[in-house]
């Protein structure tokens, strides 16, 4: 038996093509909130049918979209932000067993989603981790890894699939979509509900093991604004590389995300 945590977010469910279906009062925003509920449920059924016990967190926007009374029975739901650089993972212990993730999107810099972006897409242009373009998967995989727990897991579209497939080795995907240009090709709804819910099943019998964890991090945040970089290149530890670009290295990774949540504001 396992204790699992999901995060969930909204941008890489299937359907959800526009900005404004990812935001309260938008249109198509329901019907999105319901879907991204839909689609964690089906997680969250594979798992308890495992035996398994489950956490949901609500990672996207206000933390508030998921409506419980879809989830199933017996899963706890975190909702809101709770003031830690954790942020879509906030709520991990090193009491879970593993990691999965609903809902995911390709990164700020891919041209492979209509809502490609990391974290804030106002502020962000790019991130990057270790040379590497960095998605949210990237980031809260990693934090993941700090807490000693490997990620099992992960739906979204077809490019934040191949980025998880890439970075992590033995991690399952399911794409519920794939974009194109300023548009999206995907399953029905109510497909992708099930096929997560089958393709989840099958990544918890193979859960992979906890990937090595590199010697040091380096973080470089490009801000859409020279202000903001100018400002994030006053945190300690921080140096500026060109006009809109700040860099951040250090050891420990908590300190990678403290940093991230300091300089992004």
């Amino acid at each position: 038996k396992m204790k699992l945590f999901i995060s969930a977010d909204i941008e890489g469910v299937a359907g959800v093509t526009r900005w404004e279906e990812t935001g309260t009062g938008g249109k198509g925003y329901e019907q999105a909130c319901r879907q991204m509920a839909l689609e964690t449920a089906a997680v969250c059924e594979a798992a308890l049918e495992a035996g398994h016990c489950v956490t949901v967190r609500d990672g996207h926007g206000d933390a508030c979209n998921i409506d419980a009374r879809l989830l199933p029975k017996g899963v706890t739901l975190i909702r809101g932000w709770m003031a830690s650089p954790a942020s879509m993972m906030a709520g991990l212990k090193a009491d879970y067993d593993g990691v999965m993730y609903v809902g995911y999107h390709a990164p700020a810099g891919s041209d492979k989603s209509p809502l490609s972006h990391t974290i804030c897409s106002s502020r962000f242009s790019r991130i990057w981790l270790n040379g590497r373009l960095a998605s949210e998967f990237t980031l809260n995989s990693h934090w993941a890894d700090a807490s000693g727990i490997p990620s099992v897991f992960l739906s979204g579209d077809r490019e934040i699939c191949k980025y998880a497939e890439a970075e992590y080795p033995g991690i399952h995907t399911f794409a519920v979509k794939e974009g194109i240009g300023g548009g999206t090709v995907s399953l029905h709804p109510e497909d992708a509900v099930e096929q997560l819910k089958a393709a989840a099943s099958k990544a918890l019998t193979e859960v992979p093991p906890l990937r090595k964890m590199p010697e040091e991090y380096v973080l470089e945040i490009q801000f859409v604004s020279h202000i903001d970089a100018r400002n994030a290149g006053w945190f300690p530890g921080a140096e500026m590389v060109d006009s809109h670009t700040v860099r951040y290295g250090a050891k420990d990774y908590y300190d990678v995300r403290v940093a991230l949540n300091f300089m992004g504001g």
